[in-house]
């Protein structure tokens, strides 16, 4: 019985959706906007999942082929993946990504948390758990996927962090990439102070609400949470966007080079991501999790 009510309220929020566009005949058109094969595995600036790292690992294979001679040098302009343009194209050296491919990895990133939860359904926090896993297999291995999906990974994870110090120290890591990763969308130089500002004071609060609610003793960083490795990352991004936000263009390079301060900043943010990630996986599929009262 309760499985009939969930499958009638799943048609009829599919029916509420879809039931305008397919009695105008554009239903066509919200599927080509759902389902965007045709404009390329990445979007316009890469979301900082694992793409951006094959895309990075691709651009350093063919540089270092051509500067050994083993590619000729007219296969770089080829690669259009660094042009700023959504579009569709190939690889140079690894092999070029499918659709296929990536509803693949996606779906293999999934499975060991709903098989988890298929065998044990303990609570609505397993169950709250596996939507965040399944939005970061998503996020890191889906195709064209934008870079504010990260959202959907930060919000329902910041429900669990509340309740486990162990979901705190990845959603603050998290919380502090995934905001940081959002950066190129807001360029202009007058909102430049005012995203700078709400990145901190949320960084700040976050850090001191979480630490204050899992009583964890204060460090010389005042971010206990964190462990050092993870420390010296987040303090990367601050160069890191020194270099973004002013020595890129102070070395006359946004001419020549106009797309290495997105490339950078993607692939650094997919870097923590995709650690966030594995880490959140290994909470997930273990009995280890710490809650508030047992501390």
């Amino acid at each position: 019985m309760r499985l009939l009510q969930l499958g009638l309220v799943v048609a009829f929020v599919f029916a509420a959706s879809f039931g305008p566009f397919l009695a105008m005949g554009q239903l066509n058109q919200v599927l080509m906007r759902l389902f965007p094969f045709r404009r390329g595995l990445c979007h316009a600036y890469w979301a900082p999942n694992f793409w951006a790292l094959y895309n990075f690992a691709d651009k350093l294979a063919a540089l270092a082929g051509t500067k050994l001679q083993f590619l000729d040098s007219s296969v770089l302009s080829k690669s259009s993946m660094t042009a700023g343009l959504v579009q569709e194209y190939s690889h140079t050296v690894l092999p070029s990504v499918t659709p296929a491919v990536t509803f693949a990895c996606t779906v293999l990133s999934i499975l060991p948390s709903l098989i988890h939860l298929w065998i044990q359904p303990s609570n609505e926090r397993t169950f709250l758990r596996c939507l965040v896993s399944c939005a970061f297999g998503s996020f890191i291995f889906g195709w064209h996927v934008h870079e504010k999906a990260i959202l959907l990974i930060i919000i329902p994870l910041s429900l669990l962090a509340v309740g486990s110090r162990a979901d705190a120290k990845v959603f603050l890591l998290l919380a502090f990439i995934g905001h940081y990763s959002l950066f190129p969308l807001i360029f202009t130089q007058a909102e430049t102070m005012i995203k700078v500002f709400m990145f901190l004071f949320y960084a700040m609060f976050a850090n001191a609400s979480l630490s204050t609610l899992h009583k964890m003793n204060p460090r010389w960083c005042g971010m206990p949470l964190l462990n050092v490795w993870e420390l010296i990352y987040i303090m990367g991004i601050f160069p890191l966007d020194i270099y973004c936000s002013l020595g890129h263009r102070a070395l006359g390079l946004m001419e020549r080079l106009p797309f290495v301060p997105l490339m950078l900043t993607s692939v650094y943010c997919a870097v923590g991501i995709c650690y966030a990630w594995l880490r959140f996986y290994k909470i997930s599929l273990s009995n280890t999790t710490v809650k508030i009262h047992d501390e």
